[in-house]
């Protein structure tokens, strides 16, 4: 049984890699936590410019941004940054590294937030497996230790302003497998459901199925429900 999540903190950090990430997994935990007067901030690694099919680049990037915000909104959430890599390429690697570390430095968390980034979405003895993208995979590991960056003056000195962030207690992996700690969702599942349904234009472009649908079935799919009957949203806990 997963232990409840940590409540000592008022400022987080959600760090993803596209628009949609978050409402794909933790946005009810963000609704949750706003509710009770958190202060909760987004950073997107991409603007998911190359997420949907039939749409250049030029004309997802600002779409996707423009729903990300909105989506952001129905939580809650006031600031939501883009870091401008390019959406399908990011690597592990210090420039992702450096520039994580340096929204982590602007924005002062005392916890983090990221994605899963294993290498598939269901445990290693399920098959057939749902493998990761390369994107979701770099972003997580690259978030955890970016976290370390961002505290350390020597690693990337050229980051002198913003100066080093130590404050940050928690990281945590939202996550389907592996999971350590859970937020009690269950009063704030429609918020959620309306979040990822913001994404109206990327959702149309997936299915036929009508978008509220969509976005139910997967806010429920990411708040599965206890014996009580309680959604919660599941994340692995680092310390750090």
């Amino acid at each position: 049984m997963p232990e409840p999540f940590p409540d000592d903190w008022e400022r987080a950090l959600v760090v993803v890699a596209h628009p949609d990430d978050v409402e794909y997994g933790c946005a009810a935990a963000v609704a949750a936590w706003t509710a009770a007067g958190r202060d909760v901030r987004y950073v997107l690694a991409t603007s998911g410019e190359a997420g949907i099919a039939g749409l250049p680049p030029e004309a997802a990037g600002p779409l996707r941004e423009r729903e990300q915000r909105a989506s952001a909104a129905v939580v809650g959430v006031p600031v939501v940054e883009f870091l401008g890599h390019p959406d399908g390429r990011l690597t592990e690697g210090l420039d992702l590294r450096r520039s994580l570390a340096a929204a982590i430095r602007r924005h002062r968390p005392e916890l983090v937030v990221t994605m899963h980034w294993g290498e598939t979405w269901t445990p290693p003895e399920v098959a057939p497996a749902y493998w990761n993208s390369a994107d979701h995979r770099a972003l997580g590991r690259s978030v955890l230790d970016a976290v370390g960056d961002a505290a350390n003056e020597w690693i990337f000195p050229e980051l002198a302003d913003p100066e080093p962030w130590r404050g940050v207690r928690w990281t945590a992996v939202s996550t389907p497998v592996g999971v350590t700690h859970a937020v009690d969702v269950t009063a704030v599942v429609d918020l959620a459901v309306a979040s990822l349904a913001e994404h109206r234009r990327y959702l149309e472009a997936l299915s036929d199925d009508p978008v509220e649908e969509q976005a139910r079935r997967q806010v429920e799919r990411a708040t599965p429900a206890d014996d009580a009957g309680r959604r919660l949203a599941g994340f692995r806990l680092y310390a750090g």
